[in-house]
């Protein structure tokens, strides 16, 4: 399908009232550029794509000018086979990725069979001055190293991010809540040496705390650690 062929093909899935929803969640982003498609259907429009072929030319038209392009974008890489094909085009889509929507919705399949490349790539990405490629590269750690390839080390790695940016701080927290819940004794040294900035530290705490995956007695101990 053509770049103009598969907008149009958005458009006939196209929500006003979801599109308006959207907005309201990411900001910033620009109301023209939303159609305002939800995500089961993107997650089957990337699909068929996929099946069918032929949309090479669409991931290659970047910067894309929809914002729901750039959700199919990330779906449709989400759906490849090929490791190395597919980090090559994830490398070559992080740089246009402008929010935490598209960002988080962005998570290869494929990945998970290639652990040991990945995680080289996610040093890089963690290690970023591009705010959301640090923000995927930690979404992959979480993803994929967390629990039966878990080494105490790659807590190291968001851990020495530090940003200004919310939405990478945001991650951060989500990330050691999250290890707090699989890697409890790995993790609560972090916590225990204040280990990250304040504001994450203290939202690290509260995302945890709010866990059903964290003990009534690790939540009072985190809440001595605030």
């Amino acid at each position: 399908m053509t770049v103009k062929e598969i907008q149009n093909t958005l458009y006939t899935l196209q929500d006003t009232v979801y599109a308006a929803f959207q907005l309201k969640l990411i900001p910033g982003i620009a109301p023209e550029t939303v159609i305002g498609v939800r995500v089961p259907a993107l997650r089957k429009l990337a699909k068929d794509l996929y099946k069918a072929g032929g949309y090479e030319d669409f991931l290659s038209a970047l910067p894309h000018q929809y914002y729901d392009e750039n959700l199919l974008h990330g779906l449709i890489l989400s759906e490849y086979k090929d490791f190395d094909r597919c980090l090559a085009e994830t490398e070559a889509f992080l740089p246009y990725i402008d929010n935490w929507a598209v960002c988080d919705i962005f998570s290869p399949k494929v990945f998970k069979k290639h652990r040991s490349e990945l995680l080289e790539r996610i040093k890089v990405w963690a290690a970023s001055e591009h705010p959301w490629k640090t923000r995927f590269g930690m979404e992959m750690l979480m993803t994929h190293f967390l629990d039966d390839d878990f080494k105490p080390e790659y807590l190291e790695i968001p851990a020495a991010v530090r940003s200004d940016h919310y939405y990478v701080n945001m991650m951060t927290a989500w990330f050691f809540a999250t290890a707090l819940a699989k890697q409890w004794d790995a993790t609560i040294p972090y916590m225990e040496n204040h280990r990250l900035d304040d504001w994450t530290h203290r939202k690290a705490i509260q995302k945890a705390r709010e866990s059903f995956r964290i003990t009534a007695e690790q939540k009072a101990y985190l809440l001595g650690l605030k």
